[in-house]
Parts: structure tokens; sequence; C-alpha cells
């Protein structure tokens, strides 16, 4: 085994390892793309060496994920019970004649289960082959109402105001640009839309968590292997939704190590 192979061997165990410690139900990635309008020189050199930097940092997250995507769609949910009661919780606030996008979908199984209860389910993810998988799922079990997309957050192309109810689970501390993918979602939101996500907030966890974050994360960075992997509080994640046009309707966190369980809805 050559060293890249060791290196590819290394993070790997090492993001599988942390997935299961944070009982993340499904870790995605999604960069922006930086849009470059009426600047200076000076200033377009800048965010052109920082889209160059974001659109590498997307490429290598879409390569892991497809590697990893035929093992993932195998792993079976770590904390069953919690993911069972977002899953409730969620469905309070659908409604039949609701849109719902669903942002780093991986391999469809939030989608297909909350495809029911709502009129359409457009589901998303950076990866092509979560994407394939997720397809061949909704075929198999009969769902007709589910779409689904490879794309990026900055790609998602829906109208303003033209989607009642947006899901990002495990999706937020994995974004190169987390105020940027809030107000991307407030935009397509309609009055009132519901922005429901479950986080990550390293900061406010233990030291394996930081461990993890620290060593195995910035190494498959350094590498160019892995996504990058964001380390706030939850209170820092609420404050982001607060000032981007949003307010807490639910918030629940089973304990200190575990994912925060947002609900927030469009501020009118």
């Amino acid at each position: 085994m050559n060293l890249k192979q060791g290196n590819v061997r290394l993070v790997s165990q090492g993001l599988l390892l942390l997935t299961a410690t944070l009982q993340a139900d499904c870790a995605r990635s999604f960069f922006a793309r930086v849009p470059v309008v009426l600047m200076t020189a000076e200033t377009r050199d800048h965010v052109d060496a920082k889209t160059k930097h974001k659109r590498k940092s997307s490429d290598s997250g879409q390569k892991f994920w497809d590697r990893m995507a035929e093992g993932y769609s195998k792993q079976p949910i770590k904390d069953v019970p919690s993911y069972e009661k977002k899953l409730e919780v969620t469905r309070r606030y659908l409604r039949p004649d609701m849109k719902l996008v669903e942002i780093g979908c991986g391999t469809g199984g939030t989608s297909i289960l909350h495809a029911p209860y709502v009129e359409s389910v457009h589901a998303t993810d950076i990866s092509a082959n979560m994407i394939e998988i997720a397809r061949k799922k909704a075929e198999e079990e009969g769902v007709e109402n589910v779409t689904f997309e490879r794309a990026s957050v900055e790609e998602l192309s829906q109208e303003r105001e033209s989607v009642d109810a947006v899901l990002a689970l495990s999706v937020l501390h994995v974004l190169e640009d987390r105020e940027g993918a809030i107000r991307k979602v407030h935009r397509m939101l309609k009055p009132e839309g519901l922005f429901v996500t479950s986080t990550v907030c390293a900061s406010d966890m233990g030291a394996t968590t930081k461990f993890f974050v620290n060593s195995f994360f910035r190494a498959g960075q350094f590498f160019g292997l892995l996504p990058k992997f964001c380390a706030f509080t939850k209170t820092e994640l609420e404050d982001s939704f607060k000032k981007n046009g949003f307010d807490i309707e639910y918030e629940w966190r089973p304990s200190a190590d575990k994912a925060a369980f947002i609900v927030a809805k469009k501020r009118d």
C-alpha cells in the first residue's frame, strides 16, 4: 500500500469513526461559488483566488462521497430513536400541499420517508453516486413525487419564495459559507417557510470530538481528501439563523455530544 492509499484509508476510517461518534444522520458537504460582478481588479483577483480554493474543496468533498456512496448506503442509522424523533417533529410542520427541498440528501432515505406527507420533494446532493443510489431506492419503493439532482447549495436554482420548507440534516457544519447558505435558503422560502436542520456544534462537545475534528479532518483537508469541517457553538448557529431572517420555532438536542435539531421559520 503506497503513501496516498494509506492517507485515504486513514482519513476514511477517521471520518467514519467521527460520524459514528457524533451520531450524524448524513454528513454532507456543499460549497459556495463566489460571483464576480463589477469589482476592481484587486478585488477580482482576491475573489478568484478564494473561488478556486472553494472549488478545490468542493471537488475533494464530491470525490470523497462518490467513493463512499456504496458503503454509506449500507450503514445502519446509528441513533434510531433520535432519527425517528426528528422525522416525527418535522412531520408536525408538513402539509399535503407543500413543496419540500432537501439539501444533502445522501442516498435519499429521509426524502423518501417524508414524501407521503407533502406534494413534492426535490432532493439534492453534491455526490453523483449518492444521487444515483437515491433514484434507484425511490424507483424500487414506488415513490413518484421525489426528484433528485446532483447540486451544491450555490447550484440550486429554485426561484425566490417558491419553496415551503427546506431540510438540511448534518449539512451546515461542513459548509464553506454557512451564512451564505442560510441566506440562500431564506430567499427560496415562501413567507413563514420552514428551514429544518440537524447540525453538529463541535465547539460545545467533548474532548473526543474535538480530537477527531482537529486530527483526522485536518489531515484529510491537508491532503485534499476531505471537505472543510467548521466548529461552532449552538448559540453561534442560532445567531446565524436570527440575523439572516429566521425565528427559532423548535430546538432539541438529546445531549451535548449530539447534533442540534432546529426548526426555524422565515420571519415576516
